[in-house]
């Protein structure tokens, strides 16, 4: 944990922003097909006192934006003159996408999270990429970077990191990660590039694209306030590990796709959880003359889903990890006391939205979330 209190220093890209100041820059990364410039919005914070700088990011795929707010809202809160170290806000990395509307970058579909850490003589997704590494990630000591899950999918809170390595374990602890996929993440990734060349870096993963949902924004806020505390940023109380964690390795998740064509009738519920060999699902066609039945492979928390409950055969209906009988309760308690809202925000879930919904009646109001709950 850093700690150190003496005088802080400038922060430097290809200028510099002196302690104890905030500022807003677009900064350009990119030409368009008309020659203009592409410039990504950038807020750097830069406390009085030294300390460690930060990276926040988002909108690495153009259609995810819950994390575009909760960028806007580090940006806005944090007062250099309260901060030890440097917070560098990333508003929007894949603007052309963001622009659009689309995942990808336009035209030629490229994933800018395949791009790092860039090339000056690649494509333009190589380019973008360099330009964003070499200024503002290679000046960092850490890094999160806000994702969501893809259109016509949604998952719960949860990150994706590199537990094996002590410092990015570090970080997925300060920030208090309760479901983690383990893993270094694919070739070209940001996070990948960053940690291996010491910047310890996290993906944090929250909802659905094209969706903006306040509940996983404050949830993704309260837990970067714990990551800053931790680190000696701010003076403030915090965790030093989540409550409960789950570490997923490879072998322990399993998509759950669908056997057939037609409308999906979920029947997990009211806990996000499927048991080993029961249905997790039914499959019908439009006559209800058909039904077939998805089973679970194995007992386990449900941390994403399809969007919508039209589907085919081969489609994904679930993203299951395993759990043991002991992890059970725990789970069981974040939803009895916060609701499933807490973890996760489903367009359509089990046989019943809640809990305390009374069995033939209208759920009851689920009680609003206390802060610091995992």
């Amino acid at each position: 944990m850093a700690t150190n209190s003496n005088d802080g220093e400038a922060f430097r890209y290809d200028a510099e922003v002196r302690p104890g100041e905030k500022r807003h820059i677009m900064y350009e990364v990119g030409e368009s097909y008309l020659g203009d410039p592409i410039e990504i919005p950038v807020t750097i914070i830069n406390g009085v006192h030294a300390g460690p700088k930060v990276f926040v990011s988002a909108a690495m795929h153009g259609d995810e934006v819950n994390g575009v707010k909760v960028v806007q809202e580090v940006a806005d809160r944090y007062d250099p003159q309260e901060l030890s170290g440097t917070i560098v806000c990333l508003h929007v990395l894949n603007v052309p996408g963001y622009r659009a509307h689309m995942r990808y970058l336009p035209i030629y579909d490229r994933d800018l999270n395949r791009a790092f850490p860039g090339r000056e003589d690649g494509n333009e997704g190589q380019q973008i990429a360099k330009v964003i590494y070499d200024r503002f990630i290679s000046n960092c000591d850490m890094g999160v970077d806000f994702h969501t899950s893809t259109r016509n999918k949604v998952t719960i809170f949860h990150t994706r990191a590199d537990m094996s390595d002590p410092a990015v374990a570090e970080v997925a602890n300060a920030f208090l990660s309760a479901v983690v996929l383990d893993g270094a993440g694919s070739k070209g990734m940001m996070r990948r590039i960053a940690s291996e060349n010491g910047i310890p870096t996290i993906t944090v993963e929250m909802g659905e694209a094209q969706r903006y949902q306040p509940v996983m924004v404050d949830v993704a806020l309260d837990h970067l306030h714990n990551l800053f505390a931790y680190f000696g940023m701010i003076d403030a109380e915090f965790e030093s590990e989540p409550v409960w964690q789950r570490i997923v390795g490879s072998k322990e998740k399993r998509w759950i796709r669908s056997n057939a064509g037609g409308w999906v009738d979920m029947n997990w519920g009211p806990y996000p959880i499927v048991e080993e060999g029961k249905s997790v699902c039914t499959v019908s066609d439009h006559f209800k003359r058909e039904e077939h039945v998805v089973e679970a492979p194995f007992t386990g928390l449900i941390i994403g889903m399809a969007a919508n409950p039209i589907t085919v055969p081969g489609q994904i209906i679930a993203h299951v990890v395993s759990i043991d009988e002991a992890e059970r309760p725990i789970i069981e308690k974040i939803v009895d006391e916060g609701g499933y809202e807490r973890i996760g925000t489903y367009h359509w879930m089990g046989r019943r939205p809640h809990p305390t919904e009374p069995e033939g009646g209208v759920a009851e109001a689920p009680p609003a979330p206390e802060e610091g709950e995992v």
